[in-house]
């Protein structure tokens, strides 16, 4: 069985000028379980997340994510449904990184639940190999390697992803950085709004609904969402731009975008921050108030027909790099103050 704890090395926080309360059991861990596809990741002996990618799904993901005191932020739903939780849109899963449409294939919407007839027009981002797990007392640090491949698993890009956890006491705090490299002649990112770092968060961070509602996806699929009891519902966006709400931030671009919500007592903060040097900058938020937060940097003119179109083109061998942090704070909200400080401290 291969189940390690990798590696430590002294490493220096990525967060130096937020002060971050409380210094003990901050060290990060990684016990990496190959024969079950998963990586834990532990702050000071606690789980925080695992990075999964078992056969039945059609990405990697980080499943599921909690805050310093343990509570869990992300929905179960379908990999543990918990009673009074909406079973729309089986493809959000935890955390994750994908888009609507390379070179015309939908990677974003892939899941168990698409017909087979129709598979050949959607996309899989396979995980190949660990290439670090590389523990630390204030940071850890994991990399991997994974392949967009289509239907018949030829490969489109290949990715090259490190997830760089560190944060103290309240703050949890996750770097994603990841790029894409073309192994055709030929790879097309198209304007879409499905992307593209992603959460699809537990049933208190939405917002409150009070009638049956219908989802569509991208490829026109009704998903039927019933009235669900409201108590405990409580989520709050807000963004970079002072906007608030999903109506008024969803589509609008934004440094940065946070979702805020009591569970069980816990006042908690939800952030994903945008970098100055990401294609697209700054990304379109595509949060919506049934649960789904995500911050899209390939999205433009879908959200705002008098944007320009977006569109990214990689020829074989070319690259291209995004950056983004996600935050998790408990013990009371994150104020404007300490997400833009956060911001600036990334796009350094």
């Amino acid at each position: 069985m291969k189940k390690l704890l990798l590696f430590c090395a002294v490493c220096t926080a990525m967060t130096a000028g937020i002060s971050l309360q409380g210094c003990g059991g901050s060290s990060v861990e990684f016990v990496v379980d190959e024969d079950n596809a998963r990586v834990d990741v532990l702050y000071g002996g606690q789980l925080f997340t695992s990075y999964i990618y078992p056969g039945d799904l059609e990405k990697p993901v980080l499943y599921p994510l909690r805050t310093a005191k343990g509570t869990v932020v992300t929905r179960g739903f379908p990999r543990d449904p918990n009673p009074g939780e909406r079973v729309d849109h089986p493809h959000h899963v935890g955390m994750w990184f994908n888009f609507g449409d390379v070179n015309g294939l939908d990677f974003w919407n892939n899941s168990y639940a698409i017909p087979a007839e129709r598979k050949p027009n959607y996309g899989s981002i396979r995980h190949r190999r660990i290439v670090k797990a590389e523990s630390g007392p204030e940071r850890g640090e994991l990399a991997v390697e994974c392949d967009w491949v289509d239907y018949q698993g030829a490969v489109l890009l290949r990715e090259a992803a490190s997830y760089i956890f560190s944060g103290k006491g309240d703050w949890r705090i996750i770097d994603h950085i990841t790029t894409l490299t073309a192994q055709q002649d030929t790879v097309t990112f198209t304007d879409n709004k499905e992307g593209l770092i992603a959460i699809r968060v537990d049933r208190a961070f939405e917002e409150p609904s009070t009638r049956p509602e219908i989802f569509l996806d991208a490829a026109g699929n009704p998903t039927s969402v019933p009235a669900m009891n409201n108590e405990g519902v409580n989520g709050h966006y807000r963004n970079s731009e002072g906007l608030d709400g999903e109506k008024g931030i969803w589509g609008k671009p934004a440094g940065w975008v946070s979702l805020s919500a009591e569970k069980g007592g816990e006042s908690i903060t939800l952030a994903i921050i945008d970098h100055a040097d990401n294609p697209g900058y700054p990304a379109h938020s595509h949060a919506r108030g049934y649960g789904l937060f995500a911050h899209n940097n390939m999205g433009s003119r879908v959200f705002d027909s008098s944007a320009p179109l977006f569109q990214l083109v990689l020829k074989r061998g070319e690259s291209v790099t995004l950056r983004h942090r996600i935050i998790i704070k408990t013990n009371g909200f994150a104020t404007d103050a300490e997400l833009n400080e956060l911001e600036a401290t990334f796009s350094q």
